[in-house]
């Protein structure tokens, strides 16, 4: 009972970051299955707490910071660390991840739908690891600063570095401890997902899923900014502005040019893909995922149009051209 009412206590002090949670469980599981987002969160909150709990005795890999503990009888801690701040760890991770596979995978995009079409390859590859757990420690340097300010906003005050940080009173050690946490949670699910054969149950095609993760990570990204600006640190909020416009031209423009192209190599399409078999476990499709899922990354060629057909509710005709990139 007392455990219910501190898990109680962590959804009303800290609402906004279940309903990321939610959010993100939803994009997860329509993407991944059960199974696979199940791993992906024990994989990120495990790692993300032994980091925090390394961090707050020794310093390593955040830099040496101390929580508060004004909220312990009214919300979940572990040992030393509040329960929600290493969960919310999981899905930063996660939106990292898919961000990095949105860059990288073909993409079947047409008015009715938008899904980004990532092979085993593109998954294993280490520019998706690299990529991935850049964006997750970009997403903290405009997170950390507004939440060590948490007693001007409705956060509260939970933490504070001793020894402070050039960054807005953080270290730069913590940004390093970000990416090195995503690395290891993205390289272990890596891992675990080319070897392990998961069941898919849970997984369905959601139109324009293709864009749930990108809008996420949009939607906490603003979410942070406006706070910034709402407590007055208005050079914070505007560097935090600066930092992305790059990236949001970036993905504004990705989509924009579907044909496009890597310095010396040809144009090539990949005809007629529908993206995620069917969301319940053992449905059964008439074409192989492989038929394009296994084809050799860094290949270039063109394909002839052929008929692909899969069991799911999917429209016919949905997509109309998926094109593929080549090159790790």
């Amino acid at each position: 009972m007392r455990l219910l009412h501190l898990l109680a206590g962590s959804l009303v002090l800290r609402p906004y970051v279940f309903v990321f949670l939610a959010v993100y469980l939803f994009a997860a599981v329509t993407r991944l299955g059960w199974r696979r987002t199940l791993a992906f969160t024990a994989l990120a909150w495990l790692v993300a707490y032994a980091a925090e709990f390394s961090s707050t005795r020794n310093g390593f890999p955040f830099g040496l910071y101390v929580y508060l503990d004004a909220t312990r009888d009214r919300e979940l801690w572990l040992a030393n660390v509040p329960f929600f701040d290493s969960l919310s760890f999981s899905f930063l991770c996660y939106l990292g991840y898919t961000l990095a596979l949105f860059l990288y995978s073909p993409l079947a995009v047409s008015r009715r739908d938008f899904q980004v079409l990532d092979t085993p390859d593109v998954r294993a590859s280490r520019r998706v690891l690299l990529t991935g757990a850049f964006f997750v420690m970009l997403i903290d340097l405009v997170i950390d600063p507004l939440t060590l300010r948490g007693e001007r906003w409705f956060l509260g005050r939970i933490y504070y570095y001793p020894g402070g940080g050039i960054h807005f009173g953080v270290p730069l050690s913590n940004y390093g401890g970000w990416f090195l946490v995503a690395l290891v949670t993205i390289g272990l699910y890596q891992w675990l997902d080319a070897r392990v054969g998961w069941s898919r149950g849970g997984a369905r095609h959601v139109r324009y899923g293709g864009l749930l993760e990108p809008g996420v990570y949009l939607g906490i990204l603003v979410f942070n900014l406006a706070l910034t600006f709402w407590i007055g640190e208005t050079l914070l909020g505007l560097l935090g502005c600066m930092l992305y416009a790059p990236v949001v031209v970036l993905f504004l423009s990705h989509p924009l040019n579907p044909m496009r192209r890597q310095a010396g190599a040809v144009k090539y399409a990949v005809l007629v893909v529908v993206l995620l078999a069917s969301a319940a476990a053992g449905a059964d499709a008439t074409a192989m995922e492989s038929d394009v899922a296994m084809l050799p990354y860094a290949t270039h060629t063109t394909y002839k149009m052929r008929e692909v057909r899969y069991d799911t509710d999917v429209p016919p005709g949905t997509f109309d051209v998926a094109n593929m990139e080549g090159g790790r």
